[in-house]
C-alpha cells in the first residue's frame, strides 16, 4: 500500500470540475436540472466539490458545461472562492478526456486536481485532497487516484476498476473478476498525461490505460467514506450516511 510523503507535499493552485454530462442514469431527476445541481441534503452537489476545492487552497477552477449550461453557468455566477471559469462545451460533448484537454489552457502547466462534479465523500484521519497532494511523486506519477473499498463505500454495488500493488502503482480489474479498488472521482492529474492525446470525444480511461501501461498510474486508499451518487437511490443513501454522522 502507497505510503504519502508528508515532507515533498505540492502545492495546487487549479481544478476542474468535470460538469458536462447528461446524467442519464440520473433520471428523471436530470429531466429539467443538470445533475451538478441536484441537491443533496440541501446543497447541489457541485457545491461539496467547489468547496472542498477552496479548503484545500485551490484558489482556480475550470467547470464544463453542456448540458443545460444556462443552470449552471447562473449557479455560478457569484462565486468568489474559487475563482470559477467556464469551458464551453454547448457545440459538442467531448466526454471526460476531451473535456479535460479543451481545458488545458486554462489549467496550466502544473499537476491539478480533476474532480467528478458528484465526488462527495466523507473525510477520514486528513483531508483527502491534501493526502493526494502529500503522496503526488512527479518523477514517478502522471496521474493519482483516490480510489475507495468497493466494499465499504456507499451506494456503490459495482466489480470495481482496479487493483493496486504495494508501491501503489495500478492495474485493470480483469474480466469475470471483482477488484478491491473502485475510483472515487477524484485525481491529480499532470498535463502531460494529455500528450498526444486525440481531439474530439473521448473518455479518461484512454489516458489512465496508456498511463498503466507506462507504469505511471497509481492510487491512493481513501482513509473515510466514499458516497457514490450516481443515481437517486444514491442521493438517498448518502443523506443517510451524512445524517448518521
Amino acid at each position: 500500500m502507497m505510503k504519502e510523503d508528508r515532507k515533498a507535499a505540492i502545492k495546487i493552485n487549479r481544478a476542474i470540475v468535470l460538469s458536462a454530462g447528461l446524467g442519464l442514469r440520473m433520471r428523471p431527476l436530470t429531466e429539467k436540472r443538470p445533475k451538478p445541481l441536484i441537491e443533496l441534503a440541501g446543497r447541489p452537489l457541485l457545491d461539496y466539490a467547489l468547496t472542498r476545492l477552496a479548503e484545500d487552497g485551490v484558489t482556480t477552477v475550470v467547470v464544463n458545461v453542456h448540458y443545460l449550461p444556462d443552470q449552471i453557468e447562473d449557479y455560478l455566477k457569484d462565486r468568489k472562492r474559487p475563482k470559477v471559469m467556464i469551458s464551453d462545451e454547448r457545440e459538442a460533448l467531448l466526454d471526460t478526456g476531451g473535456g479535460v484537454r479543451k481545458a488545458l489552457p486554462l489549467l496550466g502547466k502544473e499537476p491539478f486536481f480533476v474532480l467528478n462534479s458528484d465526488s462527495l465523500w466523507i473525510e477520514g484521519a486528513s483531508p483527502a485532497l491534501k493526502r493526494l497532494r502529500e503522496a503526488w511523486r512527479d518523477d514517478e506519477m502522471d496521474c493519482l487516484m483516490m480510489l475507495a473499498s468497493t466494499v465499504t463505500s456507499i451506494g456503490y454495488d459495482g466489480s470495481g476498476d482496479f487493483t493496486m500493488d504495494p508501491t501503489g502503482r495500478l492495474s485493470r480489474r480483469m474480466p469475470n473478476e471483482v477488484a478491491p479498488f473502485a475510483y472515487a472521482g477524484l485525481c491529480i492529474a499532470h498535463p502531460r498525461l494529455f500528450a498526444d492525446a486525440p481531439e474530439g470525444a473521448f473518455s479518461m480511461n484512454l489516458l489512465w490505460d496508456r498511463a498503466i501501461e507506462a507504469g505511471r498510474l497509481f492510487g491512493l486508499r481513501h482513509d473515510g467514506i466514499w458516497l457514490h451518487v450516481g443515481t437517486p437511490e444514491g442521493i438517498g443513501a448518502a443523506e443517510r450516511a451524512l445524517r448518521e454522522l
